[in-house]
């Protein structure tokens, strides 16, 4: 049975994270081209969303594996995950992700010629950041796709043993009102004792910290969605409740962040307060879109096919505009305002007119070969 309140909230983070992206071009953390003004007012709500923004994604993945299992084989299921996944990347690194890498050497001053003398000369020498050839924002994929590949064979186990004591035990943890929250254990182990030795890279070889973690959640995903209403009666009927928790967690958070010290202490105490702030925000936006979204919409069909071209397409266009906008003497609103339409705006004429319509182009950006 298909859970619309998923298709809504992939919808919605994916939306949000176009808003992200473009707010990175004007916080002081590293992106690949910056605004000549900084505003660090921006700090707190990019803060907030970058809590919780990517695990709720993979969640909802772990989720997605679980229908999608229903269908199909583990044959099945691999091949597909390869044709939806691999190829897009491919795609991506080879014609979306290069125009990135070439206006931030540009605007480094790092290569002077027009983007034809870049690629595809120059854009698949080395590894970036020393090099050119990356996948940047579609790192999301490599990540997604080893999940796939590396849990089915438990999947598949899980399936077919729903008789299992662990099972048992998990619908009698997530029936309770706080008995979710023994999720933060693995993430908080992740928090505390990798987090510090494993930057996070993006790069899936040396990335352990993000890979574990973030396998984790894509695994909690699936687990949760096994056990059907057990979970999604606990999250819709106490969603209150853990709306309380998030903002409980991200004033704590704040107030460690920015008033404390570093130090051992604060890294261990931070990380608690960090993984239980991520999953009370995942819980409550799982109780709220159970309880107001399960509901189909000729617009949520729409968008939902949508969003992963836009996810393959916004960041390039996005730094493509915050090029021509970054040394303009606009205030925040106008550029941020102009960024955001344009992303937005772009990411859908591309997809209407340049995706949607052309059957051998759809795979290319994830979608089936034939509309539905």
């Amino acid at each position: 049975m298909r859970r619309h309140d998923l298709d809504w909230l992939r919808v919605f983070v994916f939306g949000l994270l176009i808003l992200y992206h473009v707010g990175m071009f004007f916080v002081p953390w590293g992106f690949h081209i910056k605004n000549n003004s900084i505003h660090r007012g921006l700090i707190y709500p990019m803060l907030f969303v970058n809590q919780w923004r990517l695990p709720i994604l993979f969640v909802i993945s772990g989720m997605g594996t679980y229908f999608a299992l229903n269908k199909r084989s583990g044959k099945q299921f691999a091949v597909e995950r390869i044709v939806r996944l691999f190829i897009p990347l491919v795609v991506g690194m080879l014609l979306i992700v290069p125009p990135q890498v070439y206006i931030e050497r540009l605007a480094n001053g790092e290569f002077l010629g027009g983007y034809f003398d870049f690629w595809p000369s120059e854009a698949f020498l080395g590894v970036y950041p020393e090099g050119n050839l990356s996948w940047h924002h579609l790192w999301f994929l490599p990540y997604l796709l080893s999940y796939s590949l590396l849990l089915v064979p438990l999947f598949l186990y899980l399936k077919k043993h729903p008789g299992l004591k662990f099972i048992q035990w998990v619908k009698r943890v997530v029936s309770s009102r706080f008995g979710l929250f023994w999720c933060i254990v693995p993430l908080y182990l992740c928090e505390a004792f990798l987090e510090p030795f494993f930057n996070v890279t993006h790069a899936l070889i040396d990335d352990w910290f993000n890979f574990i973690s973030s396998m984790f959640l894509f695994f909690f995903g699936f687990l949760l969605i096994m056990v059907k209403e057990e979970f999604w009666n606990t999250v819709q009927t106490h969603r209150h409740t853990y709306l309380m928790c998030g903002v409980l967690g991200f004033a704590i958070l704040l107030t460690l962040i920015f008033g404390f010290e570093d130090s051992i202490l604060r890294h261990f105490t931070e990380a608690f307060v960090k993984v239980f702030n991520i999953w009370a925000w995942i819980l409550a936006l799982f109780g709220y879109a159970a309880k107001h979204l399960n509901k189909p919409s000729s617009l949520l069909s729409y968008a939902n096919e949508a969003v992963y071209p836009f996810y393959i397409l916004h960041q390039t266009i996005t730094i493509l505009i915050g090029y021509y906008l970054m040394d303009l003497s606009w205030g925040l609103l106008p550029k941020f305002t102009l960024l955001t339409v344009g992303t937005f705006l772009g990411s859908w004429i591309i997809y209407e007119f340049g995706i949607r319509r052309w059957k051998l182009i759809r795979p290319c950006f994830g979608l089936k070969l034939k509309r539905q």
